[in-house]
């Protein structure tokens, strides 16, 4: 064993040179190189590894976020007229028709009122017959000259003020009919009816109280999301339009997928300067009823395909503070990292942007084995074990959190 003694230069304050310090690691590792060859140890085995062969592949462009379903149409029901509400005539959260009686108001008032009105109109009438009968008995009068042109005029003018309070009169019997008839409820549109906001026995009015209930409709379903501007750089263009969305899907809160894609329908002009994203709407149609109104779901936004990508197993990419890589066992067999740019997860797999070419052999095992230039012994992943091989298009979950597209 060599011994090499260099001064450290404490008592000058000095510290050693630069040269000299490569000099001693030099010597050191030599010595023990030559300490090893001397005692004939043997080189350790390749550590056995398992690899898979990169090819370039392509897979959808998806976004996943959360979501919450909406009626496509909110309704408000309101009372028309004031009274007591003495009935209510369905049954809340069940689905009603357009047109349906909701709530009975008291309408004895108003048989009243219309019971008026149709006698003040028969008042009217027989006025108007007898305006009528003047007219004509004095228009043979002022023909014989047997009275004067005044008596006639006057005659015809009280003739026509009769048809005119006529006319109001009929108008009024048609208001009382149609204010009998508000007594009556109804649903406006078809949907699915919401609580009673007034129980039996309630006075109703007609102003900012008068609401009743509420129906929302729920084929189609709206469905609402909101992107941030990092969401959006990871699509085509940097943005989501028409055109770069070719379909919506939604996972519901079983974690099941909804059978029918949506489209998007509604997305703002603007980016909401509070919560820095863009707010977005997309319409299911939902002809069984199996979304409803206020439920949270994940929103999958399906933007086309990418090219020229790689698929690697989750466990083959390792995570550094300064990235992500993986290990490939390059034609010596000799382990090398290569930092990847990596996508989203699809499946069961990570999706590799860059950082890997076509024929690269990828270890996928013993990791925390590896290390660089050390040699190795791979083996191919079969193929019934491959999740490389996987064609499932399907996101398992969202990368971790921090990570960037």
């Amino acid at each position: 064993m060599f011994r090499i003694q260099i001064p450290s230069g404490r008592s000058l304050g000095l510290r050693p040179p630069l040269h000299s310090l490569v000099l001693l690691v030099m010597l050191v590792s030599g010595c023990s190189k030559s300490e090893g060859d001397a005692h004939n140890t043997p080189a350790p085995p390749p550590l056995p590894v398992t690899t898979i062969t990169a090819q370039p592949t392509h897979v959808p462009i998806t976004i996943e976020v959360m979501a919450q379903t909406e009626g496509a149409k909110e309704t408000e029901v309101r009372a028309q007229v004031g009274g007591i509400l003495i009935k209510q005539l369905y049954r809340e959260g069940a689905p009603v028709k357009a047109g349906q009686p909701l709530f009975q108001i008291d309408r004895k008032p108003y048989d009243i009122a219309l019971a008026q009105a149709k006698a003040n109109l028969a008042e009217v009438k027989a006025k108007v017959d007898q305006a009528v009968r003047e007219e004509a008995r004095l228009r043979g009068l002022l023909d014989k000259q047997y009275v004067s042109r005044k008596a006639y005029d006057d005659a015809v003018f009280a003739s026509a003020m009769a048809r005119a309070a006529q006319q109001s009169a009929e108008a009024a019997v048609r208001q009382a009919e149609l204010n009998q008839s508000y007594t009556t409820v109804v649903a406006p549109v078809a949907g699915i009816s919401h609580r009673a906001v007034k129980s039996e026995g309630n006075l109703i009015s007609t102003g900012d109280d008068s609401l009743l209930t509420s129906i929302h409709q729920s084929n189609p379903m709206w469905v609402r999301f909101s992107l941030s501007e990092s969401d959006m750089a990871r699509l085509p263009g940097g943005q989501l339009t028409q055109q770069t969305v070719t379909g919506i899907e939604l996972k519901l809160p079983d974690g099941s997928t909804y059978p029918l894609k949506g489209q998007l329908n509604f997305l703002a002009s603007s980016i909401d300067p509070t919560l820095g994203t863009q707010q977005f709407r997309a319409e299911f149609e939902n002809p069984n009823g199996v979304l409803l109104p206020g439920q949270f779901v994940r929103a999958r936004i399906l933007a086309g395909e990418r090219e020229g990508v790689f698929l690697v197993p989750q466990a083959a990419v390792a995570q550094t503070e300064q990235g992500y890589l993986v290990f490939v066992a390059d034609a010596e067999n000799k382990v090398a990292p290569h930092p990847v740019h990596v996508g989203t997860w699809q499946g069961k797999d990570w999706v590799i942007l860059d950082g890997l070419k076509a024929g690269d052999q990828v270890i996928v095992d013993n990791l925390i084995k590896l290390r660089p230039g050390s040699l190795v012994a791979p083996h191919p992943l079969q193929p019934s074990t491959s999740t490389a091989a996987n064609n499932n298009n399907t996101p398992s979950a969202a990368p971790p959190a921090g990570h960037k597209d």
